[in-house]
């Protein structure tokens, strides 16, 4: 009986992350910015807030680095600090691919193949200072920043039109520590 329920339990979680990943959306449409200009969004964000997600479970000083390739997809570094004793950081690596025809605002990530995450730009300042970032099922949102702390009153700005958008922004959970 044992080894019957934990099957079923690997089954489930197979069948969650298929659709975690796939990209299936419920509700209304999720609105992007008109355009990116991935040179300018490369380089490196402080993730400001964020969904709680199993991926980013006790993640605290929270980069990505982005890098745009010859090939034309986005190299992507994220990177975090476990734990106060942490005695450095801990990095994951992946790749990010343009959604044909959203002029480079959504992308699909991948850090383990075959599956791929929407990565939906949904705010952009207009000198890429800051960027929100969510997915059309509304389960991840990333408030991210070229610095590693936020105007409040841009951050609240932030927060009201993520919720306005349908996110439950009561969730949301610090990506800096000590701020």
């Amino acid at each position: 009986m044992w080894v019957t329920n934990i099957n079923s339990m690997k089954k489930l979680t197979l069948i969650a992350l298929i659709m975690v990943f796939s990209g299936i959306s419920y509700g209304q449409a999720l609105p992007v910015v008109p355009e990116v200009d991935l040179e300018r969004y490369s380089g490196l964000w402080y993730e400001i807030k964020r969904m709680p997600s199993r991926f980013e479970r006790g993640c605290m000083d929270v980069t990505a680095e982005y890098t745009v390739t010859e090939k034309r997809y986005v190299r992507v570094v994220n990177s975090c600090s476990k734990g106060e004793d942490s005695k450095g950081r801990t990095r994951i690596k992946g790749k990010a691919f343009v959604k044909k025809g959203s002029n480079n605002a959504k992308l699909r990530v991948q850090f383990f193949w075959p599956f791929r995450g929407d990565y939906w730009i949904i705010g952009l300042a207009d000198d890429y200072s800051w960027a929100m970032v969510g997915d059309p099922s509304r389960r991840y949102l990333w408030i991210l920043s070229r610095t590693k702390i936020m105007d409040p009153v841009l951050l609240d700005d932030l927060l009201l039109k993520a919720a306005n958008l349908g996110f439950d922004t009561e969730m949301l959970e610090d990506g800096q520590s000590g701020i």
